[in-house]
């Protein structure tokens, strides 16, 4: 697969949709009901469901390509169906019974924290879930959270083979959980990134999961990849896409002031010619070199070229940080070139640098090794 520009994957008409309530997505706090319904109908919050409970099992090139597009579109928009498709990728790991009542839902959407912030405690039939999350993107608009608990019994936590805390995870109806307003950065303010709540609630054994390769119930090879590299390579293409979709609205601002008759002497246009080229060409290569690590992870793990694989992934791991730290780059590079514009939150160019700021700011992605 080539390294297309994010437009390439979109109808002109969803990208109308997407963009034409992203301001007011942002205002209110949440994606707006034209959105949720262009993700409902192409079954995007589905992208890594598993197919035996209809669902899009998206092969990892492509779901990695789409989500990249879709953050071009809009930053929040793209962040929420990653965040949340990527909670569905869960289901090949849950009981057949709960995945099937799940996933049955036209409209569901799966939020969450991969954060070990509550307690499952043993009781019969169950577990009793108590604990508090944060930043779970989408919670808005969730049918269901999936989180992470350090298992109990009585008041004594349990230990794994390793001697450490034991964790599982749990997946809970949204009627069990209270969202609590938290989300006060100054970007990715469309995703209704709540905290949660849960307090006292009784979760059956069957709502219970591990993310492990061993404990994979869908033994299909979208739930053998492993979730670092898959979480690394889907965060980095987000931000892959905000900062394409800056470049191309500094590149107007840019082509404007090059092309006016304004106070710029010819060096000063010459500058900011060759700052551009020289950008766009750095993250465009950076792209390159990214999906060529994704494509090759995919295709060896597809042949399960053990020998191999490792070394794939290693290569994902790095490409994906290096991608992040490229479009850092480019967007600082380019904004102070973009004049007042850039600063004001009414523009699209402000709110794409917002969201691309705090987007970046994911821990996953912040050292290059």
């Amino acid at each position: 697969m080539q390294t297309a520009h994010p437009s390439a994957l979109l109808q002109p008409k969803w990208i109308e949709i997407i963009r034409s309530e992203a301001a007011e997505a942002e205002r209110i706090g949440l994606l707006q009901p034209k959105q949720l319904e262009l993700i409902y109908q192409q079954q995007w919050f589905k992208l890594l469901v598993p197919k035996a409970y209809l669902g899009e099992e998206k092969p990892l090139p492509e779901m990695v390509r789409l989500e990249e597009s879709l953050a071009w579109a809009d930053g929040s928009f793209g962040w929420v169906i990653t965040l949340c498709s990527g909670a569905g990728w869960f289901g090949g790991f849950m009981p057949v019974k709960t995945a099937s009542e799940v996933f049955a839902r036209k409209e569901v959407c799966l939020a969450g924290s991969g954060a070990s912030n509550g307690t499952a405690t043993k009781t019969e039939g169950g577990f009793i879930i108590n604990g508090t999350w944060k930043y779970a993107s989408g919670a808005q608009h969730a049918t269901h959270f999936t989180e992470n608990c350090v298992v109990k019994e009585a008041q004594e936590t349990v230990l794994n083979e390793e001697g450490q805390p034991q964790i599982l995870s749990f997946v809970l109806d949204a009627k069990d959980v209270k969202l609590i307003t938290a989300w006060k950065y100054m970007g990715m303010m469309g995703t209704g990134s709540d905290a949660f709540e849960v307090k006292d609630v009784f979760v059956p054994t069957e709502n219970s999961f591990k993310i492990d390769p061993d404990f994979v119930v869908v033994d299909r090879p979208l739930y053998r990849y492993p979730f670092l590299q898959l979480a690394e390579a889907t965060l980095a293409a987000n931000l892959s896409g905000m900062a394409i979709r800056f470049l191309d609205l500094a590149e107007v601002i840019i082509k404007e002031k090059i092309s006016s008759a304004n106070k710029l002497s010819p060096q000063q246009k010459a500058v900011l010619k060759t700052t551009f080229i020289k950008q766009e060409a750095e993250l465009q290569n950076s792209r390159r070199r990214f999906y060529q690590a994704v494509d090759q992870s995919w295709k060896l793990f597809l042949a399960d070229e053990k020998s191999l694989i490792k070394e794939a992934l290693q290569q994902v791991s790095r490409t994906s940080r290096q991608l992040a730290a490229n479009c850092r780059k480019t967007v600082d590079e380019l904004y102070p070139f973009c004049g007042l514009v850039a600063a004001s939150p009414d523009a699209e160019i402000n709110r794409v640098w917002r969201d691309f700021h705090t987007a970046s700011q994911h821990s996953l992605l912040t050292f290059l090794e």
